[in-house]
């Protein structure tokens, strides 16, 4: 059974951080990209970064320069450091991850930025 267990969500002023965990087992964490998504109340879905196996990461155009994604291989744990955020930030946000086709998902956490 694949397991992704986020934490780390909350409320948070304009221009403050946060930062979000994800963690996984072993043999998931060593094996697959893991992705952060998020969706705002009224709004799809939607990808916000992506980090590899191989230590590759991808971001969404609205949260370059201002998310970073990483991993931590001794809690099996990825991360995503939320700097400078703003009010469209706010968003329940998911960990994710695609086997053989399948997509799972963690239970989301809900990051709110406002003053």
């Amino acid at each position: 059974q694949v397991q992704l267990v986020e934490s780390g969500g909350g409320l948070v002023q304009p221009g403050g951080s946060l930062r979000l965990s994800c963690a996984t087992s072993r043999s998931i964490f060593s094996i697959y990209a893991m992705d952060w998504y998020r969706q705002a109340p009224g709004k799809q879905r939607e990808w916000v970064a992506t980090s590899t196996t191989n230590g590759g990461t991808n971001y969404a155009d609205s949260v370059k320069g201002r998310f970073a994604i990483s991993r931590e291989r001794a809690k099996n744990t990825v991360y995503l450091q939320m700097n400078s955020l703003k009010p469209e930030d706010t968003a329940v946000y998911y960990c994710h991850t695609r086997i053989n086709g399948d997509n799972y998902w963690g239970q989301g956490t809900q990051v709110t930025v406002s003053s």
